[in-house]
């Protein structure tokens, strides 16, 4: 059973939305963040990301920070850019890019489904980042960005979901700078959607964990501090995109490492043989599976992972960027937690393998990894067996905009 729930949603007014909807707070570099600012005082990074709107070279602390996020959601509420709904309501929600279309659902769902399991999870969180999302939520109020989360679509939530579309949508945000338009439609037949995805036997965290954990813990803090809890309050729940996986899209996550472990170029090179077929080459993008593209001193190799090592049967052994992390990132290059090893970055598929070529060129790291996306099957598959995938291991795109929707806690 999966529990969904409308919600009193805090969103911008239609002739606005295009202004104040964002990135994700996870996705742009501190310097675009900036320059994001400064072009657009309404972009509601300026609650998500108001580090940047300090002095550069400033160290503000976190109570600092934190106090900028909420006066700036504050300003946003009294100005009259964002605006509370009268009453609970769900929401449909699509993103299209060129022919790539994708409509799910915004409501609300049980973190005691999240903690019990039942939206099922596939990667670990970093402490200081939920840490901070936590933070966040407890000093806001607020929950300031949707969990993405994916489920297994039927008939009948493909049919309610299309009838819910094929009205006059409630606010439209044209092309943004990646070519996504975002659209939203106020659902009529909340009971009807909340029925259908009660049918669903769990619901998946496609993109979000660290939103999900820190509301976990947000919800954790508050309940101790109200003497009249029931288990009804906005913090018990989760504000989320929801969407079917067939119309989901994973690009690659890449990997850059800063050095070589002490190896010199030729040493590394004999090190990979051992379980690939190394061949110089023009392919920058892996073209099938167990396959990888790297990129090491101006040039690109195709590595091709000897299969004969390969347990299939395994949906995390068969993962590639469990190949590469058991066969070139552990052993050769001395990463055994990519999660918290400073010599590895990940670069999301989005950026291109141009942004590998620049890291590398530049001096700041040594070797690039450009990977065949994962599936997602794989992240179901993994996420039934209750197991981990390693980190960074999708990278969904379009995303999700933070500013559409704000859940007040």
């Amino acid at each position: 059973m999966s529990v969904i729930k409308p919600f009193r949603a805090l969103k911008p007014r239609p002739e606005v939305a295009e202004k104040i909807a964002c990135v994700p707070y996870d996705v742009p570099y501190d310097s675009e963040v900036r320059e994001y600012i400064a072009d657009n005082p309404h972009s509601f990074l300026r609650v998500t990301r108001p580090e940047a709107e300090f002095p550069k070279g400033s160290q503000p602390s976190d109570g600092e920070i934190l106090a900028r996020s909420l006066e700036n959601l504050e300003a946003f509420i009294r100005e009259g850019w964002l605006v509370q709904d009268e009453e609970p309501s769900m929401y449909a929600y699509r993103l299209s890019i060129g022919p790539h279309v994708q409509t799910g659902i915004v409501a609300t769902c049980s973190i005691d489904e999240y903690d019990s399991g039942l939206i099922k999870k596939h990667e670990k969180t970093r402490p200081d980042k939920v840490k901070d999302r936590t933070d966040h939520m407890i000093g806001l109020r607020a929950q300031t960005g949707l969990i993405f989360l994916a489920f297994r679509g039927t008939d009948k939530t493909r049919e309610l979901i299309a009838a819910e579309t094929s009205r006059e949508p409630l606010l439209e945000c044209p092309c943004d700078e990646g070519g996504v338009t975002q659209t939203v439609w106020k659902i009529s037949d909340v009971a009807g959607l909340a029925a259908a995805f009660a049918e669903l036997p769990a619901l998946y965290v496609a993109d979000g964990h660290h939103r999900a954990e820190s509301a976990s813990l947000a919800r954790r803090t508050l309940r101790e501090k109200d003497p009249d809890h029931t288990g009804d309050e906005p913090y018990n729940f989760v504000m989320a995109g929801i969407f079917p996986a067939e119309d989901l899209k994973i690009l690659p996550y890449n990997r850059v490492v800063r050095d070589l472990n002490g190896l010199a170029e030729n040493e590394f090179l004999d090190r990979l043989s051992a379980a690939f077929d190394v061949e110089r080459s023009d392919v920058k993008v892996p073209r099938e599976p167990h396959s990888l593209a790297m990129y090491l001193n101006g040039n690109w190799y195709t590595l091709a992972y000897r299969v004969e090592k390969l347990d299939e049967a395994d949906p995390i052994e068969r993962l590639d960027v469990s190949i590469l992390q058991q066969n070139i990132l552990t052993p050769i290059l001395g990463i055994d937690d990519p999660r918290t090893n400073d010599r590895i970055a990940f670069v999301g598929g989005i950026r291109g393998t141009d942004e590998l070529e620049r890291l590398v060129d530049s001096g700041e790291y040594r070797v690039a990894f450009s990977m065949f996306p994962t599936s997602m099957d794989d992240l179901f598959d993994v996420s039934d067996m209750g197991e981990i995938m390693p980190p960074k291991s999708t990278w969904f795109e379009p995303k999700l905009k933070d500013g559409l929707f704000v859940h007040l806690i």
